[in-house]
Protein backbone atom coordinates (compact mmCIF):
# COMPACT_ATOMS: atom_id res chain seq x y z
CA UNK A 1 0.00 0.00 0.00
CA UNK A 2 1.20 3.49 -0.84
CA UNK A 3 1.26 5.37 2.49
CA UNK A 4 1.81 8.89 1.14
CA UNK A 5 -0.70 11.57 2.13
CA UNK A 6 -1.13 14.49 -0.28
CA UNK A 7 -2.04 18.03 0.77
CA UNK A 8 -5.21 19.20 -0.94
CA UNK A 9 -5.33 22.62 0.72
CA UNK A 10 -3.37 24.63 3.28
CA UNK A 11 -4.43 27.43 5.61
CA UNK A 12 -1.91 29.59 7.47
CA UNK A 13 -2.79 29.68 11.18
CA UNK A 14 0.18 31.49 12.70
CA UNK A 15 3.38 33.25 11.56
CA UNK A 16 5.97 33.66 14.28
CA UNK A 17 9.59 34.60 14.79
CA UNK A 18 10.75 30.99 15.26
CA UNK A 19 8.04 28.93 13.61
CA UNK A 20 4.87 29.02 11.57
CA UNK A 21 1.78 26.82 11.84
CA UNK A 22 -0.54 25.72 9.05
CA UNK A 23 -3.56 23.45 8.80
CA UNK A 24 -3.72 21.16 5.79
CA UNK A 25 -6.47 18.95 4.47
CA UNK A 26 -4.71 15.75 3.43
CA UNK A 27 -5.85 13.07 1.01
CA UNK A 28 -5.38 9.71 2.74
CA UNK A 29 -4.28 6.51 0.97
CA UNK A 30 -7.87 5.17 1.04
CA UNK A 31 -9.31 8.31 -0.61
CA UNK A 32 -10.75 9.95 2.52
CA UNK A 33 -9.49 13.31 3.80
CA UNK A 34 -8.21 14.34 7.24
CA UNK A 35 -6.97 17.55 8.87
CA UNK A 36 -3.23 17.82 9.55
CA UNK A 37 -1.68 20.58 11.68
CA UNK A 38 1.95 21.26 10.77
CA UNK A 39 4.66 23.27 12.52
CA UNK A 40 6.98 24.83 9.96
CA UNK A 41 10.51 25.21 11.33
CA UNK A 42 13.75 25.95 9.40
CA UNK A 43 15.65 23.24 11.28
CA UNK A 44 18.62 23.39 13.53
CA UNK A 45 21.86 21.84 14.64
CA UNK A 46 23.28 20.20 17.74
CA UNK A 47 27.01 20.21 18.42
CA UNK A 48 28.99 17.92 20.72
CA UNK A 49 32.20 19.86 21.34
CA UNK A 50 34.92 17.78 23.02
CA UNK A 51 37.94 19.29 24.77
CA UNK A 52 41.44 17.86 25.12
CA UNK A 53 40.46 16.14 28.42
CA UNK A 54 37.67 14.19 26.71
CA UNK A 55 34.92 16.30 28.26
CA UNK A 56 32.02 17.77 26.33
CA UNK A 57 30.68 21.30 26.60
CA UNK A 58 27.10 21.23 27.83
CA UNK A 59 24.68 24.11 28.33
CA UNK A 60 22.04 24.41 31.00
CA UNK A 61 19.21 26.79 30.29
CA UNK A 62 15.59 27.43 31.07
CA UNK A 63 13.37 25.80 28.46
CA UNK A 64 10.13 27.72 28.55
CA UNK A 65 8.02 25.08 26.81
CA UNK A 66 9.05 22.45 29.38
CA UNK A 67 9.01 24.90 32.32
CA UNK A 68 12.38 23.69 33.63
CA UNK A 69 16.14 24.01 33.36
CA UNK A 70 17.55 21.44 30.95
CA UNK A 71 21.08 20.22 30.29
CA UNK A 72 21.86 19.85 26.59
CA UNK A 73 24.55 19.79 23.98
CA UNK A 74 24.83 23.29 22.45
CA UNK A 75 22.39 23.84 19.62
CA UNK A 76 20.78 26.46 17.48
CA UNK A 77 18.29 27.29 14.75
CA UNK A 78 19.33 27.57 11.13
CA UNK A 79 18.79 30.88 9.41
CA UNK A 80 16.66 30.66 6.26
CA UNK A 81 18.71 28.99 3.52
CA UNK A 82 21.74 28.49 5.77
CA UNK A 83 23.79 25.31 5.44
CA UNK A 84 23.79 23.23 8.65
CA UNK A 85 27.60 23.24 9.02
CA UNK A 86 27.62 27.04 8.84
CA UNK A 87 24.98 27.11 11.59
CA UNK A 88 26.99 24.64 13.70
CA UNK A 89 30.20 26.68 13.43
CA UNK A 90 28.35 29.88 14.37
CA UNK A 91 26.30 28.40 17.21
CA UNK A 92 29.18 26.63 18.98
CA UNK A 93 31.07 29.92 19.27
CA UNK A 94 27.95 31.84 20.31
CA UNK A 95 27.05 29.42 23.10
CA UNK A 96 30.42 28.15 24.40
CA UNK A 97 32.87 30.84 23.31
CA UNK A 98 35.07 28.26 21.55
CA UNK A 99 35.45 27.47 17.89
CA UNK A 100 34.92 23.92 16.72
CA UNK A 101 37.48 22.00 14.69
CA UNK A 102 37.29 18.84 12.58
CA UNK A 103 33.49 18.71 12.42
CA UNK A 104 31.99 15.27 11.83
CA UNK A 105 28.37 15.05 10.69
CA UNK A 106 26.78 12.33 12.84
CA UNK A 107 23.44 12.35 11.07
CA UNK A 108 20.01 13.92 11.30
CA UNK A 109 17.30 13.79 13.95
CA UNK A 110 13.60 14.31 13.27
CA UNK A 111 12.33 15.13 16.79
CA UNK A 112 8.56 15.18 16.25
CA UNK A 113 7.66 13.87 12.78
CA UNK A 114 3.89 13.63 13.32
CA UNK A 115 3.35 17.40 13.17
CA UNK A 116 6.70 19.23 12.86
CA UNK A 117 8.91 19.75 9.79
CA UNK A 118 12.04 20.39 11.92
CA UNK A 119 15.19 18.39 11.14
CA UNK A 120 18.26 18.73 13.38
CA UNK A 121 21.72 18.06 11.94
CA UNK A 122 24.02 16.57 14.56
CA UNK A 123 27.75 17.29 14.72
CA UNK A 124 30.77 16.19 16.72
CA UNK A 125 33.79 18.54 16.86
CA UNK A 126 36.97 19.18 18.79
CA UNK A 127 37.56 22.36 20.79
CA UNK A 128 39.57 25.08 19.07
CA UNK A 129 40.54 28.60 20.10
CA UNK A 130 38.68 30.61 22.70
CA UNK A 131 36.85 33.43 20.93
CA UNK A 132 34.27 34.49 23.53
CA UNK A 133 30.54 33.89 23.86
CA UNK A 134 28.04 35.86 21.77
CA UNK A 135 24.64 34.97 23.22
CA UNK A 136 21.39 36.30 21.77
CA UNK A 137 19.87 39.23 23.68
CA UNK A 138 17.23 36.99 25.28
CA UNK A 139 19.47 33.94 25.82
CA UNK A 140 20.75 32.97 29.25
CA UNK A 141 22.72 29.80 29.83
CA UNK A 142 25.50 28.26 31.86
CA UNK A 143 28.28 26.23 30.27
CA UNK A 144 29.62 23.12 31.98
CA UNK A 145 31.76 20.22 30.86
CA UNK A 146 30.90 16.55 31.29
CA UNK A 147 32.45 13.25 30.25
CA UNK A 148 30.50 11.07 27.86
CA UNK A 149 29.90 8.58 30.68
CA UNK A 150 28.49 11.37 32.89
CA UNK A 151 26.17 12.46 30.08
CA UNK A 152 24.95 8.90 29.52
CA UNK A 153 24.50 8.42 33.28
CA UNK A 154 22.35 11.58 33.28
CA UNK A 155 20.28 10.20 30.41
CA UNK A 156 19.80 6.86 32.14
CA UNK A 157 18.81 8.43 35.48
CA UNK A 158 16.44 10.91 33.82
CA UNK A 159 18.26 14.17 34.60
CA UNK A 160 19.10 14.68 30.91
CA UNK A 161 16.08 14.19 28.69
CA UNK A 162 16.58 16.51 25.72
CA UNK A 163 16.00 14.41 22.57
CA UNK A 164 18.95 15.66 20.54
CA UNK A 165 21.29 15.22 23.49
CA UNK A 166 20.08 11.67 24.12
CA UNK A 167 20.54 10.75 20.46
CA UNK A 168 23.91 12.46 20.14
CA UNK A 169 25.38 10.86 23.26
CA UNK A 170 24.71 7.38 21.96
CA UNK A 171 25.77 8.33 18.43
CA UNK A 172 29.07 9.69 19.75
CA UNK A 173 29.67 6.56 21.80
CA UNK A 174 29.04 4.43 18.72
CA UNK A 175 31.17 6.72 16.52
CA UNK A 176 34.08 6.45 18.97
CA UNK A 177 33.76 2.68 19.20
CA UNK A 178 33.69 2.32 15.42
CA UNK A 179 36.66 4.64 14.93
CA UNK A 180 38.51 3.25 17.99
CA UNK A 181 38.67 6.62 19.75
CA UNK A 182 39.00 6.82 23.51
CA UNK A 183 35.98 7.95 25.50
Amino acid sequence: MDLEEKALESTRIYDGAILNVRKDIALLPDGRTAPREVVEHPGGVGIALEDEEGKFFMVTQWRYGQRKVMTEFPAGKKEKGEEPLVTAKREIIEETGYEGLDFVHLGKLVPTPAYDEEVIDLYYARKGRKLGQHLDDDEYLNVTRMSLNEIIDGIMNGTIDDAKTVAMAFMIREYKERTNEEH
